[in-house]
């Protein structure tokens, strides 16, 4: 059997750990359980010395957020396969052998992710990856069972194994041999949308994603920035077009930029019409970071070929928000 790591990143995040490391404990047999610790203020590693001798703990110097953080860890950790988990994930009885199944039946999936239900409606997926996670054609991440803030419930529709596109940081399981070759998250993007590059450069490469649906697990969901911080926005409208720049075509990629940037202007007016004029100067501030950033990211190109099947719809704005489409079978028909 092959061995497997689980690497949870931690910062300030005692009462997580105290809440949702014992399921992992429960659940795991077999596995590695690390802590890597961003460099936290709190208790976080006390807690962990008192009451769970067992877990190896990894002191990364500095919060360098999501990216540089397990970079940092993992550089430290020897196993076939990584999973990387966010410390406010509950899992479940059985939750690593379907996973590490494929992983051995397949040698050409170098990513799987497993079914990500809602903690606290658990009859429902959960934002951040729900049953795997696909782009449309301007570069938009979406998920099946989550197109948007729509969150479809679990009514066994993607139980199945399915090649998908991206997979979500909550609960990613990577081989090791392929997170070194690809140099790991980049650093750059600090968090969100970090394993939506990854995933790009790993499927340029030749590399497969799958997700696995006998494997579940449930995510809290925002414990570190919410949907409705600011930061969050900053981050995620400037790590998309840094994305976009590294992983298509030059002529592509251009075109979509200029697109996507027409489009954050939308954007950037419908918060200042909704009175949310922090998120509106998230968007300008995003602008102002890709601008500075651009011939860094234009220089980080994957020297792979490029694949143009990137999309599975042209515009998942179009078909949710003027079309109405909530789900994914309804968007994407077999």
């Amino acid at each position: 059997m092959s061995k497997i790591a689980i690497v949870i990143l931690n910062w300030n995040g005692e009462l997580l750990l105290e809440s949702y490391l014992p399921s992992v404990l429960r659940y795991s047999e077999g596995a590695d359980i690390y802590v890597a610790d961003n460099n936290s203020s709190d208790g976080s590693i006390a807690f962990l010395k008192q009451h769970y001798p067992a877990v190896k703990i990894i002191r990364n110097s500095v919060n360098g957020g999501f990216a540089k953080g397990y970079n940092d860890a993992l550089a430290q950790v020897d196993a076939d396969i990584f999973c990387l988990l966010n410390s406010d994930v509950e899992v479940t009885e059985n939750w690593l052998e379907p996973v590490v199944s494929l992983f051995e039946s397949r040698p050409d999936i170098a990513i799987v992710q497993p079914k990500i239900l809602d903690l606290m409606k658990k009859d429902h997926f959960e934002y951040a990856g729900a049953a795997g996670g696909f782009l449309d054609q301007l570069g938009y991440p979406f998920c099946r069972g989550r197109i948007f803030q729509a969150l479809e419930k679990d009514e066994g529709q993607y139980d199945g194994i399915m090649e998908v596109f991206w997979a979500t940081g909550a609960c990613m399981f990577i081989r090791k041999t392929v997170f070194h070759s690809l140099d790991g998250f980049d650093e750059d993007y600090f968090a969100h949308q970090e394993e939506v590059d990854l995933c790009w450069r790993a499927k340029n490469s030749g590399h497969k994603v799958f997700y696995v649906g006998a494997s579940k697990v449930y995510h809290l969901g925002g414990s570190t920035l919410s949907n409705m911080n600011p930061r969050k926005t900053y981050l995620n409208f400037r790590n998309s077009l840094f994305s976009i720049t590294k992983n298509l075509p030059r002529r592509r990629a251009f075109s979509i930029i200029f697109i996507r940037l027409l489009l954050d202007g939308i954007a950037a007016m419908r918060f200042i019409l909704q009175f949310r004029f922090k998120h509106f100067i998230a968007i300008l501030r995003a602008h102002g970071s890709f601008y500075r950033h651009f011939g860094k990211m234009y220089r980080k190109r994957e020297k792979a070929n490029f694949i143009l099947k990137y999309y599975v719809v042209k515009s998942i704005v179009w078909s949710h928000f003027v079309n109405h489409i909530a789900k994914f079978s309804i968007l994407v028909k077999d």
